[in-house]
């Protein structure tokens, strides 16, 4: 096998020829492809260039059979994002590739990212030909070069250089494991031109990965009648649910009932529930509600129940040990990392969390006295007054903001008219800044199921909290309307995020997808001045120049408007933007003066204890 390594294609090759000749000879590149197919990823996100040919080349023929194809993001940063968002959308593997050199080290900061919010994700990067190594190649990146495995091995999961073609499928299948393993996160493979190359051993792939994804379900018994046990002595139980709960979150909604439970999200949790819900007492953390703090902090609450989240900073809103972070705290969670966020909890539970929750959920039935015993609490948690199928069962921090008419439009207006005006099925992804921020306490859409299963990985609303890269939720709306193009897709993001990363507007043009960019356009890095201004600093560096966003869209192929005023919305078709065969951009002026629900934050950059509102 060595000696074929950096031999030009056989004679029959022709990577052009929409037919073969007679057979094509197959290359690892292909190889690497026919497993793709095998776990079911339609695309792979990227920036090509001359070391990773090989790969484009294998991704030009397998488009031509209907196979994986490319999607060419502007950025390799970008390419990684949308790699997220299709995860976070269909539930399969997120894959990203980039060429050697500067091209791996672009891709870091969404690789990066990954890691820190635990997305399973291939990444692909090539290398120069290993008959090249250390004699200083064009965009050498090896051991003698720039390292990037080296750079690589502090934000993956599994890391590794391919040397030799036996290597391949074994370090492949390896690699597409740890992605999946519990913390799940990206994996990385350095693959060399000559490599990507070489004639492929077999013609078929010799593993069969979904098969090894197949995990089996990690259930505690003896730790789990604990916790029942717990909560049949429970006094009263607050429910707070994070990401984690995603393809529980029925069973878990069917729990807090059946514990007569009230409930409160993390801002990794929010769109797993409907804001609606007569249980629901608002987001605990950033960007959060004082009415969870609140539900936490009441006396009569000797339960914390947590299940699926990981307890960091933006999700115990800063580390409050006065509302979450004490001994009240039942911790459930199915990776043991997030666990250790939590040691002063009274309890941990470590399991498959839709096998736990059912199990609870079955003992609660069968247990006649434990449910008579119960049935008090449900009167209690329930809210005062009437909850209309419009009004929200917490209080906003501004409702007067929230309804306000004013010109130029509060960003808790527009927040407001997102969720009334877009359809139910809509994906809402918030960008790092003051989108996050507003959007996490304002953005409630109406009507989502207070019962009932859902996809593996669908919420209405998703966020890119912990690593937090601005431009996330440009890339990410990409890949997830990739994901499903039935559904409409906004991602609302700053004007700063939009100048940084706006360029992958382009590739929903070209991929002709229904994603409305909705940008708040204050002229400033918004988060950057309002901290300044509550932290008493210099202010400095937040100033952007004014931009006209609705024209920049148009002159790369999309629609733009320009919104001033809540009035604005009336003149826009939002159900045909929804169905168009390509993005839109809403320009939106908001108050600059608006000042975000950004206190959590505020008091751990200034060492205070957190405290009022999340």
């Amino acid at each position: 096998m060595d000696s074929v390594i950096g031999k030009p294609p056989p004679a029959d090759f022709d990577a052009a020829s929409p037919e073969p000749q007679a057979r094509l000879v197959t290359r690892l590149a292909d190889l690497l492809v026919d497993y793709l197919q095998q776990l079911s990823v339609e695309f792979v996100f990227g920036v090509p260039g001359g070391a990773i040919e090989e790969l484009y080349n294998a991704l030009a023929r397998s488009q031509r059979r209907g196979g994986p194809r490319s999607v060419v993001a502007r950025h390799e940063a970008g390419a990684a994002f949308m790699a997220d968002g299709y995860f976070r959308e269909t539930g399969k593997l997120g894959v990203c590739c980039a060429t050697t050199g500067p091209g791996a080290t672009n891709l870091i900061t969404g690789v990066a990212s990954a890691y820190e919010n635990q997305v399973p994700m291939l990444v692909i990067t090539a290398q120069t030909a290993l008959s090249h190594f250390g004699k200083d190649a064009f965009q050498e990146s090896s051991c003698t070069g720039v390292n990037t495995v080296g750079m690589f091995q502090f934000c993956t999961r599994y890391n590794t250089l391919i040397s030799h073609p036996d290597q391949f499928e074994h370090k492949l299948a390896s690699a597409v494991m740890a992605a999946f393993r519990s913390p799940a996160g990206p994996v990385h493979l350095s693959i060399p031109k000559d490599i990507l190359a070489v004639p492929a051993p077999k013609d078929t792939p010799c593993f069969d990965l979904a098969a090894l994804l197949t995990q089996p379900t990690l259930f505690d018994a003896a730790a789990t009648d604990a916790l029942y046990g717990h909560l049949t002595q429970a006094r009263k139980v607050v429910l707070m649910i994070g990401s984690g709960c995603k393809d529980a979150i029925g069973s878990v909604l069917e729990l807090a009932l059946a514990l007569g439970a009230q409930i409160v999200a993390a801002p990794h949790g929010k769109g797993l529930i409907d804001a609606h819900h007569p249980l629901f007492r608002g987001v605990i953390g950033f960007g959060g509600h004082e009415s969870a703090r609140m539900a936490l902090l009441d006396r009569d609450v000797d339960t914390i129940l947590a299940i699926g989240t990981n307890l960091g900073e933006w999700a115990s809103n800063g580390w409050d040990s006065d509302a979450l972070l004490n001994s009240r705290l039942i911790h459930v969670d199915n990776n043991e990392e997030h666990l250790t966020h939590s040691p002063m909890a009274r309890m941990h539970v470590r399991g498959h969390l839709l096998t736990v929750v059912r199990y609870l959920l079955e003992r609660v039935r069968q247990d006649r006295p434990f449910g008579e015993a119960v049935a008090g609490r449900k009167e209690d948690a329930a809210p005062s007054g009437v909850v209309t199928p419009l009004a929200l069962p917490f209080q906003l921090d501004d409702e007067a903001a929230y309804r306000s008419d004013a010109t130029p439009i509060k960003p808790q207006r527009l927040m407001r008219e997102l969720a009334k005006r877009f359809p139910l099925k809509t994906r809402f992804l918030a960008d790092t800044g003051n989108s996050q921020a507003w959007a996490i306490h304002y953005l409630h859409p109406p009507g989502r199921r207070v019962t009932g299963q859902r996809d593996c990985c669908v919420g209405n609303f998703r966020a890119y909290l912990e690593f937090a890269s601005m431009g996330w939720a440009i890339g990410a709306a990409v890949g997830t309307a990739l994901g499903c193009r039935a559904t409409p897709v906004v991602s609302i993001t700053g004007d700063g995020s939009l100048l940084m990363s706006g360029q992958e507007l382009t590739v929903a043009v070209q991929e002709k997808l229904p994603v409305i960019f909705v940008v708040l356009n204050d002229a400033a890095l918004g988060m950057v001045k309002h901290g300044q201004r509550l932290a008493g600093a210099e202010a400095i560096g937040f100033e952007l120049p004014e931009v006209d966003y609705a024209a920049m869209a148009q002159a790369m192929g999309a629609q733009g408007y320009t919104i001033r005023s809540p009035q604005d919305f009336d003149a826009l078709d939002i159900d045909a933007m929804c169905e168009r065969s390509g993005p839109t951009l809403l320009d939106v002026h908001v108050d600059p003066e608006e000042v975000p629900p950004i206190a959590t934050r505020m008091n751990v950059l200034g060492g205070s204890e957190p405290g009022g509102v999340a």
